[in-house]
């Protein structure tokens, strides 16, 4: 007996069937969007995240020497990796560049209640707009998807913040502050305690004084962002306040804006940041953690060698975003579902195999038998399988050119003639012979 890899998954029928009942959803309202759909690597190159986060970002990794000698690296998010493409490709793509794509990522992290070591996500980005418009329409797009699913504005919110907001107060208090560590450590605020918190702070170099005063900027509401502007007294500031209000103007154009709430210590850990970030919590608070986030990362591309192009995009897991779909009540129902059972008795496989190609090539979920079983058996397994309709495929029947088609719910059944099942029907059911 083996036992499976500690926070990787496996996934039988039934889930597996509300998985895709969820990432199609979320995939064809990226589609309706105009996101064009992309396949990425599941290996890169290691240095894609340690040139950018240093070698400690290693221990996070499930990465290793290939036989070639390259040091490579499980990918454990996407916007490394489409920034890589954009630039392989920058002139000839046409802009903006609008990409989706579902795919497994991995990370070497502690597991826990809705996040795994193996986990997937649907990626939706966009490229080469800085217009508040673009960070509106990702905003838009990860409301409407959740809407698609089900939720309502009663389930999710969007915090909703700026890293410029951020890094220019805190340059506004000590210009010699690292920006960073400190927006690192404002990402962490909900999770640590005080003490831990304000220490993060005073590491970044701001004294107690300035921790206290910095945090207390914290809580900020939106009708005072014009206090901050104040406060800060500096052009970044004020540019960062009035693109933020810009973005939820567009986002109130799109529909999207009864989602969103600002939260100024939403900062997302990661440093390519580089404007408006958001990250969606369940309402209730039953799901204690952030279920998905994204934002803007104007820098990334310049940085790994294209041409400056400004960038945005959302991340959202399948993981968490389930565990809020079931608390709401709305995620996808665990169950099979078949249209038909061809149930064969006797010399029938011919007669039966053609009626299973016929329903078949109409789209319709269709089984029949492959193991040799008893009728008794065979209908046990129609049951098992939800089976809606089984069709009777019998040498008696035959002989007097019918066959029996049986209700599996109600348990009725009813004798048609061959050549009226399927017939004009796109998809007959007993109620629509008897």
């Amino acid at each position: 007996m083996y036992d499976g890899i500690k926070g990787f998954r496996d996934v039988y029928p039934d889930e597996m069937a509300a998985r895709r009942t969820a990432i199609d959803e979320l995939e064809d309202t990226a589609r309706r969007y105009g996101f064009r759909e992309i396949a990425t690597p599941a290996l890169e190159r290691a240095e894609l995240w340690t040139d950018k986060s240093g070698d400690d970002i290693v221990e996070e990794l499930y990465a290793f020497t290939d036989r070639g000698g390259r040091e490579v690296a499980m990918t454990p998010e996407l916007t490394p990796t489409v920034a890589r493409m954009v630039v392989a490709k920058q002139q000839a793509l046409s802009k903006p560049i609008k990409w989706v794509s579902t795919r497994p990522f991995w990370r070497y992290e502690q597991v826990q209640q809705g996040r795994f070591r193996e986990f997937y996500q649907t990626n939706v980005d966009i490229f080469g707009s800085a217009e508040p418009t673009a960070d509106a329409e990702v905003l838009a797009y990860a409301a409407d998807a959740l809407v698609e699913l089900g939720l309502t504005s009663e389930d999710f919110d969007f915090r909703v913040s700026h890293r410029d907001i951020l890094g220019g107060v805190l340059e506004s208090i000590d210009p010699e502050v690292d920006t960073e560590a400190a927006i690192r450590a404002v990402d962490k605020r909900e999770k640590l305690e005080s003490n831990e918190y304000d220490g993060l702070l005073r590491d970044a170099g701001l004294s107690t004084d300035e921790a206290e005063s910095f945090d207390a900027l914290l809580d900020t509401e939106e009708d005072d962002l014009d206090d901050l502007v104040a406060f800060a007294e500096t052009e970044r500031v004020e540019n960062a306040v009035s693109n933020l209000e810009a973005v939820l103007a567009a986002a109130d154009d799109l529909g999207a804006r009864e989602y969103c709430t600002l939260s100024l210590d939403t900062a997302r850990g990661l440093d390519y940041y580089t404007g408006v970030v958001f990250e969606c919590f369940d309402t209730t608070g039953e799901v204690g953690r952030s279920v998905f986030g994204g934002g803007r990362y104007d820098d990334l591309i310049e940085g790994f060698g294209g041409q400056p192009t400004p960038a945005v995009g959302v991340a959202l897991g399948l993981a968490p975003l389930s565990l809020l779909c079931q608390r709401a009540g709305v995620w996808p129902d665990e169950a099979l579902t078949t249209d038909y059972y061809v149930l064969q008795v006797g010399d029938t496989r011919e007669t039966a195999a053609e009626l299973t190609r016929e329903l078949r090539e109409r789209g319709h979920v269709t089984e029949t038998d492959v193991a040799g079983r008893s009728f008794g058996a065979q209908l046990e397994y129609a049951d098992s399988i939800e089976a809606e309709t089984v069709v009777i495929v019998g040498e008696q029947d035959l002989a007097e050119g019918q066959y029996t088609v049986k209700d599996m719910e109600s348990g009725d059944q009813t004798e048609v003639p061959v050549e009226a099942f399927p017939g004009e029907y796109d998809r007959p059911t007993y109620d629509d012979l008897a």
